[in-house]
């Protein structure tokens, strides 16, 4: 997750992320303030106004003349920027359209065209005097909901056939003060009815609801001009990529500590995403990783501390204060409440205990297994490498160290452990591998291929750079297969993208996540810019930028890739092309390809783990183009039966198919996973063994 030089680590994707795998005290502080809150009767109306400094004004201007000369995507900026930077800016406030009335948007309209003269200018007028009418917004809403919000949930009727809207960013800002009250009302039933349908009466309801908006209340009255600050020039920043951001202090603070990498937290890297915390990805042999049930796109909704502690309510939390409450000290536990990736309805939940640890190194390291196969009578075997990170000792090999770990060191003894084996081909496996030391990505290439790049690289000035391999000769000359999947980034996809170039193996599984850009930390008057200098491209001259790398043979994916990867992210840049560089082909694989494939369809027609992940891919297509959630306490009884007796047929669909009992409920098939999980049995890994078959 470094910021450092190329030469160094490529950086995972950072879009307002912070990584849990700080040292730290737990926020025993925001605990206390929410208890106080939460008893709170009289509701001040009072509303910061907030003012920007002259150092933040130098800030601005320091950074609009950083972006303009040293990004990697030249960007003109005019009216057409401006109106971009304009519409950025408001949906980065109110990005649910929950706030601002149609007449103040109407009133900003003045500021469309200015903005970006304003930052370069240093005049930060325009954007604060919106700053402070959303914070007047933000302020007045909830203390209205507040005062209102015993009188209407008592009036709430849930047999009544409405819906509100999933997804809002597109949608109309109310255009009065009655519309608003109208959308608060829905908004106000829909979370009550989640609630509900999760167990809670009435008087739970009001309280878990008025704890949440005075949470919220208090949060907005405390936010600084360092806040106000970030939010309007993020707006500007993120134009030219999802990956160029200011860090404020507080946040520079925090990365800079990431960077230290001190490892012990539960290792994941979160987003605030509308009002929710949402999992970006999780570390590799991290506690979360290693637990298991914490997901990529899974919302936390709440975290309790300890195996008993009270689960605290954090919708609409700030993301470094969520970040306070779940990191804390090797061996203690925290409890996570998450709505599930690719769930619509808030009810649907589940708690997930962990236990804080330090992420190791070596437990980071590859690791090899050998899988067997019988073929027309005849054993055969694959060796499997996992490589969680590309990784490499630097401690160690400043200090001189002959044993200094690394990606290519640990991989070289574990081939050479798989030969004596007597192996029949190496699978390398890099699924969730979400990349590290480019280096290490480069050396590893080298021991597959004789001579040439991995990979190129061109800079803000259009030079391009050929970073070779190290090798002078191949170490491995057998049958090679990769296998990716959606969270496979940087790294891994150069490393990907030149196996599949040279031809030197073939490439397997899920579309690559398509982060191929470079950024560098430069620091300013006040906090740090991180910004996009560099673009990486493989040997065929296309960039592993947006698009990732596409797999010789496609697996159906476990990650929605319109939620999850490069592509998801506004303002990605583009996948582009350059000349290649000079490479040859080890095999015609190209030419083999097709029969692989024909042969890969023969087999998974009636392969039943196959068969339930493309159900569940159809499943998970149809439920991303429903747009609305019903408020009929009735209809959503009815939605989520219907949801759980199509999971459990899916599942005993599998079942039945490989001759065993179905399930009577689902509770039974979590049971099943807990206890193969209890006694260290792993399910088979269907994308694994039908990989080993391609392989052979």
């Amino acid at each position: 997750m470094s910021t450092c030089h190329h030469r160094l680590a490529i950086t995972y994707p950072f879009r307002f992320v912070l990584i849990l795998i700080l040292a730290g005290t737990l926020g025993a502080s925001l605990a206390a303030r929410a208890d106080a809150t939460s008893d709170a009767h009289i509701i001040d109306n009072t509303v910061p106004k907030l003012s920007f400094s002259q150092t933040q004004s130098r800030t601005a201007t320091d950074i609009a003349k950083k972006l303009a000369t040293y990004h990697y995507n030249e960007i003109s900026i005019d009216n057409e920027f401006s109106s971009q930077f304009f519409d950025a800016y408001i949906k980065r406030l109110d990005p649910a359209r929950l706030f601002f009335l149609k007449s103040d948007i109407d009133d900003f309209e003045v500021y469309r065209f200015t903005l970006d003269d304003s930052i370069k200018k240093g005049d930060l007028s325009s954007g604060l005097t919106i700053f402070n009418r959303y914070q007047k917004r933000v302020i007045d809403r909830l203390n209205k909901t507040l005062r209102n919000l015993t009188d209407d949930l008592a009036k709430i009727n849930f047999t009544l056939d409405e819906s509100v809207e999933l997804n809002r960013e597109n949608a109309e800002h109310p255009k009065d003060d009655k519309e608003a009250d109208n959308l608060w009302r829905r908004r106000i039933k829909g979370n009550a009815l989640s609630l509900k349908l999760a167990g809670k009466d009435l008087a739970d309801i009001e309280k878990v609801l008025r704890k949440r908006y005075l949470n919220q209340l208090s949060r907005v009255k405390q936010t600084n001009n360092e806040d106000a600050f970030e939010i309007f020039i993020n707006s500007y920043t993120q134009l030219y990529d999802p990956h160029t951001t200011y860090l404020s202090p507080r946040t520079s603070e925090n990365f800079n500590i990431n960077m230290k990498l001190s490892l012990e937290g539960i290792g994941a890297v979160l987003q605030q995403e509308d009002e929710y915390t949402k999992v970006v990805r999780l570390i590799a042999a991290g506690p979360a990783d290693k637990q298991g049930e914490l997901k990529p796109a899974d919302r936390i909704t709440g975290v309790g501390q300890g195996i008993d502690g009270e689960i605290v309510d954090v919708v609409g939390w700030r993301l470094d204060e969520v970040v306070d409450q779940i990191r804390g000290k090797k061996g203690s536990t925290v409890r996570l409440a998450v709505i599930p990736a690719g769930s619509d309805s808030t009810e649907e939940h589940k708690i997930i205990t962990i236990v804080r640890n330090r992420v190791k190194l070596e437990e980071q390291s590859a690791k090899k297994k050998v899988i067997e196969f019988t073929r027309h009578d005849q054993l055969l075997k694959i060796g499997v490498i996992s490589l969680p990170t590309f990784y490499i000792d630097f401690d160690a090999v400043r200090k001189g160290d002959p044993n200094y770990k690394s990606t290519t060191r640990d991989v070289k003894k574990l081939i050479t452990e798989l030969q004596k084996d007597n192996v029949d081909g190496i699978l390398i496996d890099l699924r969730d591998n979400g990349g590290g030391s480019l280096e290490e990505a480069a050396k590893l290439t080298g021991l597959f291929i004789k001579s040439g790049p991995a990979v190129q690289i061109r800079n803000v000035n259009g030079r391009i750079e050929h970073y070779p391999n190290t090798q002078g000769n191949i170490f491995y000359s057998g049958p090679l297969a990769v296998l990716i999947n959606r969270m496979s980034a940087s790294a891994s996809e150069i490393f990907a993208g030149a196996i599949q170039d040279y031809q030197r193996g073939i490439v397997i599984g899920s579309q690559s996540f398509g982060k191929g850009t470079v950024q560098l930390l430069t620091r300013l008057r006040q906090g740090q810019l991180k910004l996009t200098q560099s673009k990486f491209y493989r040997v065929s001259g296309e960039s592993t930028q947006h698009r990732g790398v596409i797999p010789d043979i496609e697996f159906p994916p476990i990650y929605d890739k319109e939620i999850v990867g490069e592509s998801s992210l506004d303002n990605a840049l583009e996948w582009d092309q350059i000349l290649p560089a000079r490479h040859h082909a080890y095999y015609q694989m190209d030419s083999i390809i097709p029969k692989l494939i024909n042969q890969h369809n023969e087999r998974i027609k009636t392969d039943p783990d196959f068969i339930y992940l493309q159900d569940q891919l159809e499943v998970v297509n149809t439920n991303r183009n429903k747009k609305f959630l019903s408020l009929s306490e009735a209809k959503r009884i009815k939605e989520k039966d219907d949801t759980d007796k199509q999971a459990l047929a899916l599942l005993n669909k599998r079942r039945l198919a490989k001759g065993l009992t179905p399930f009577k409920t689902l509770k039974e098939s979590e049971d099943e996973k807990k206890r193969l999980s209890d006694i260290g049995e792993e399910e088979p890994d269907p994308y694994l063994l039908e990989s080993g078959q391609i392989l052979l």
